[in-house]
């Protein structure tokens, strides 16, 4: 990585968002139909597009499918996963600030969930509930 930016042929760079409001519930969004996976649940995001930077991508995705503006997030942790379409390295990040409240500008669903209830989840998903769960009710 230089400068922010991602330079890899091998797999595609995703940026993911996970909203968290203060009581530490987080929006979850449903794969809408024509898409891999359609009508599994997973954490707001999209790919990175070459020279783009992962924040920046993940602000545009957010304005682009739910119409919020991300003011800040935190690099979380990234997990690379190898589903039958895409080998993904994605890039989660939190986000405790932003403008705007979800709007479903894609036709997905989305739903702000405390202990996560939707199922199905995404595969690349199910491994991180235990440590955000612990992130999000340590206090």
């Amino acid at each position: 990585m230089r400068g922010g930016m991602l330079e890899s042929p091998n797999y595609i760079h995703v940026a993911v968002g996970i909203l968290m409001q203060e009581n530490g519930d987080i929006l979850l969004a449903r794969r809408p139909e024509g898409k891999p996976y359609a009508g599994y649940w997973e954490f707001p995001g999209g790919k990175v597009e070459p020279n783009e930077a992962i924040f920046a991508a993940l602000q545009r995705e957010f304005l682009e499918e739910l119409g919020i503006t991300i003011e800040q997030a935190a690099p979380w942790c990234c997990v690379e996963y190898v589903y039958p379409h895409a080998h993904v390295r994605l890039h989660f990040y939190i986000a405790r600030q932003w403008r705007g409240q979800p709007q479903s500008l894609e036709g997905q669903a989305f739903a702000w969930q405390g202990r996560v209830q939707v199922e199905p989840l995404l595969p690349a998903t199910i491994p991180l509930l235990a440590d955000l769960d612990a992130l999000r009710y340590s206090n």
